[in-house]
């Protein structure tokens, strides 16, 4: 099977595991939209010539949101694939705090294909927060997540100069939006 074929096939899951998820932000858009716009990030600064990073970037949050067994993952996409996808799954048994705080510790630790997900995932979601916040985040919570955002991308710094430009931009509009508000 060619890399387009599983990258499509792994959109298709992707789609369905989350059909009945939305984001937290005000436009309650698909959580579709999160995966393919992480993936997207991924094959740019991939420049398209590492198909299980995308792959992986589609199926990041199948796991620890949908429930999804990492078996399941590894036999349709491969151990690879599947290998990349538990590197940034937290463990939801953890408090939410410790499982920030794990991931600020771990991220410089992980993978070049995992830290390109982690930064791709840490954009979307600022860019998430600058145009579509959650209703019920103060300004306070959007900027914490910001400054936490920023604490988790430098220790992935030197992964991918041109996502390290999309992460910068994004969190520098988060923080204008949240000033605005």
């Amino acid at each position: 099977m060619n890399d387009l074929t599983r990258v499509m096939q792994a959109a298709d899951a992707a789609a369905r595991w989350h059909v009945h998820q939305r984001r937290k932000g005000q436009a309650a858009e698909p959580y579709v939209n999160h995966l393919i716009e992480v993936a997207s990030l991924v094959t740019t600064a991939t420049e398209g010539r590492e198909p299980d990073a995308v792959i992986a970037a589609l199926l990041h949050d199948a796991v620890e949101d949908q429930g999804v067994a990492i078996d399941l993952i590894a036999s349709e996409y491969g151990q690879k694939v599947a290998g990349i996808v538990m590197e940034v799954t937290d463990d939801k048994s953890l408090p939410k705090a410790e499982r920030k705080r794990l991931q600020v510790e771990s991220a410089g630790h992980k993978s070049r294909e995992a830290r390109l997900i982690k930064l791709a995932d840490k954009t979307s979601n600022l860019r998430a927060i600058a145009n579509s916040p959650p209703p019920d985040w103060s300004v306070e919570r959007r900027l914490e997540y910001v400054r936490w955002a920023r604490e988790v991308a430098a220790q992935v710094r030197g992964t991918s100069p041109w996502l390290e430009q999309q992460f910068d931009e994004a969190a520098n509009h988060a923080e204008q939006s949240a000033a605005k508000s």
